[in-house]
C-alpha cells in the first residue's frame, strides 16, 4: 500500500468583495470554499473571529457567506465597519485564509 497522499484541492470558490453598506440595511460578505469533506467555515473581523452562534445581527449562511441583516453605524458605534476574512478549516488538511474585504458604511 502506498503512504503517497494524494493532493486533495481545497481552496476558495468565492471570496468576499470590499462593499459599500447603507446603514439600517442588510449585507452580504460572500465566501465559498471547495473540498472532498465540507470546510468548516469561520469568518474574523479585524483580525478577530466572529461569534456568530448567539449573534441576532450577523449569521452564517450555508454557503459560507456571512450576511449582517442590519448594518449598524453611529457617532460612537461602528460595529461592522470594517476589514472582514473568511477562514476555511478542513482538519485533515488545514486552514485557508480568504482576501481582506472592507466594509465601508455611507453617510446618509
Amino acid at each position: 500500500e502506498s503512504l503517497v497522499r494524494t493532493f486533495t484541492p481545497f481552496y476558495f470558490l468565492v471570496e468576499p468583495l470590499d462593499v459599500l453598506a447603507v446603514r439600517g440595511t442588510a449585507v452580504i460578505m460572500n465566501c465559498s470554499a471547495q473540498c472532498e469533506t465540507a470546510p468548516r467555515i469561520e469568518w474574523r473581523k479585524d483580525g478577530s473571529f466572529l461569534n456568530l452562534v448567539s449573534d441576532d445581527r450577523r449569521q452564517l449562511l450555508p454557503d459560507g457567506s456571512l450576511l449582517i441583516n442590519s448594518v449598524v453605524h453611529s457617532k460612537h458605534n461602528k460595529p461592522d465597519e470594517g476589514y472582514y476574512q473568511c477562514v476555511a478549516t478542513v482538519d485533515s488538511l488545514g486552514t485557508i485564509v480568504s482576501r481582506t474585504a472592507k466594509l465601508t458604511v455611507a453617510g446618509k
